[in-house]
């Protein structure tokens, strides 16, 4: 189907007559109509309807639906004069199938070229609002999300299954919105003859702020104004699979980019091989869970007297984090078994020990082999390496230096080929249960681990010099040795007094 994209130039004359503004519904512009001759079938991106025993005429219009746009007034007629009204009713029931599974267009046009496009982008009726009286409050949403899409200025809101596509013409409505005013404030726009339905297609795509200038629901209601608008963005697309067109694990890297293998290339020739922990004997020797989740605890004080060893670092990143063996998925991506679980079995997470103080092993940032379970050194210590520790330093509050900082980057590339809408959030999951992994081995074996709410992915681009949209940081837990007061005799790392959890993730003893 051919529609008139929303580009070009705009009118340089002044405002078109509000006669020539339109309101036209048609098929979305991706949409396949196949004619047999017992049904029409309508293929969208989320789905196919096949309409059965529809009248001749209102076989006619879904035709003319998916050729071009055209009032609903119009359609409606030609129904009539095809069919008579019992008809009408068969077409309002067709519109609301075709609507409610995201394959109608709605598009205020002037003179016949579109201005403002009502586009679904997942499954959900369009409710259009009656357009807003001339002397009611209007303003943008601030969750509002303006990009670039296909050659077309789009606008979307957090959790709406609808965006808007601006044509150069309607652009200057963003900024006329950007604080409150009302449609007679507005006024006419130049290229833009009809501000009250453009409005209402805004509205429809939950594009407006509710309230008014002194009672702006955004910014005083607590379930709006405590979300930053990236973060409920993250929230509605990951939390929402009938807002998107594409959820889950449908592959989008796939025939496009190769998938990255399961375990990265080496990363240095300077390789440490780790001791390898008899598991038969750390079995008989550990608590149990429930000890070793009740004496869990956050611990930001090292002892340097007796810093950790290298064969306890083995031993934990070997019970925490060891490739336990790869495989080939049904899709031809290569997958990988670790301690923790990690969804499709990607296991994007690497994890790289900054040491600043550890028996046996000399300062640097290394990365883990999951494969070899080796070290291989990444960077000397340096001010690179040393701006690493001051950030783990600070986040966790302590006087001194940690001993280790485990920082926990993602290879993007592995979840991403595969995942669309979820791939971001899949893997902070995967970071989380990482944490608890680690924690859970650090605090059986009498360890101090704290785990960080936040680090600085620049810092760790520029010690390791990876790109950090290849390969970036996305968690830090500090790890050292218990001091001896924080022990009991009988070994079991004790900490007096209830967990405080802070704002940054941390928690206090």
């Amino acid at each position: 189907m051919e529609r008139v994209l929303l580009t070009g130039p705009a009118p340089a004359t002044g405002p078109a007559p509000a006669t020539a503004a339109r309101t036209v519904i048609g098929l979305r512009s991706d949409a396949v109509l196949t004619v047999t001759d017992e049904a029409l079938v309508v293929t969208g991106p989320l789905c196919a309807l096949r309409l059965r025993e529809l009248p001749a005429s209102v076989r006619a219009v879904v035709a003319d639906l998916a050729a071009g746009e055209h009032t609903e007034e119009d359609i409606g007629a030609a129904v009539v004069a095809g069919d008579g009204l019992p008809a009408l009713l068969r077409l309002h029931l067709t519109l609301r199938r075709l609507d409610a599974e995201g394959l109608l267009d709605h598009t205020l046009t002037a003179d016949g070229l579109p201005l403002v496009r009502l586009r679904p982008v997942g499954r959900g009726r369009t409710e259009l609002p009656p357009a807003p009286a001339a002397d009611a409050p209007v303003k943008l949403s601030r969750f509002a999300l303006a990009q670039v899409r296909e050659g077309r200025l789009t606008v979307t809101a957090p959790g709406s299954h609808l965006r808007v596509e601006l044509a150069p013409a309607a652009a200057a409505l963003l900024g006329a919105l950007a604080d409150w005013t009302t449609p007679a404030g507005l006024g006419t726009l130049p290229g833009l003859p009809e501000t009250g339905q453009a409005l209402r297609l805004l509205g429809a795509a939950g594009l407006l702020a509710a309230g008014g200038p002194g009672d702006d629901a955004e910014a005083q209601e607590p379930s709006q104004a405590l979300w930053e608008p990236s973060d409920l963005w993250l929230h509605a697309r990951s939390r929402g699979p009938m807002t998107v067109t594409e959820y889950g694990g449908t592959y989008p890297g796939a025939g496009r980019f190769e998938p990255l293998p399961a375990v990265p290339p080496a990363r240095s020739t300077r390789t440490v091989a780790l001791p390898v922990p008899d598991l038969a004997a750390v079995a008989r020797q550990d608590p149990s869970l429930t000890e070793a989740l009740e004496s869990r605890r956050s611990v930001r004080e090292h002892d340097d007297a007796a810093p950790v060893t290298d064969v306890q670092l083995g031993e934990l990143l070997y019970r925490a984090a060891r490739c336990r063996q790869t495989f080939t998925g049904s899709d031809g991506q290569e997958l990988a078994d670790r301690p923790y679980p990690s969804g499709g079995a990607v296991h994007e997470l690497e994890i790289y020990p900054l040491i600043s103080h550890c028996a046996g092993l000399d300062p640097g940032l290394w990365h883990y082999r999951t494969d070899r379970h080796a070290l291989e050194l990444v960077a000397e210590a340096g001010p690179a390496t040393d701006a690493l520790v001051r950030g783990a330093r600070d986040g966790a509050l302590m006087e001194s230096d940690p001993q280790i900082v485990l920082l926990v980057a993602a290879r993007f590339g592995r979840v991403m080929w595969k995942y669309r809408t979820v791939a971001y959030p899949l893997l902070l999951k995967h970071v989380g249960v990482l944490y608890q992994t680690v924690y859970l081995i650090g605090a059986a074996m009498g360890l101090g681990v704290c785990g960080l709410g936040g680090g600085d992915a620049a810092d760790f681009a520029a010690a390791t010099g990876l790109d950090p949209r290849t390969e970036g940081s996305v968690g830090e837990l500090v790890l050292g040795s218990r001091p001896a007061v924080l022990r009991h005799p009988s070994g079991v790392p004790v900490i007096a007094g209830p967990d405080i959890e802070g704002i940054e993730g941390e928690e206090r003893p």
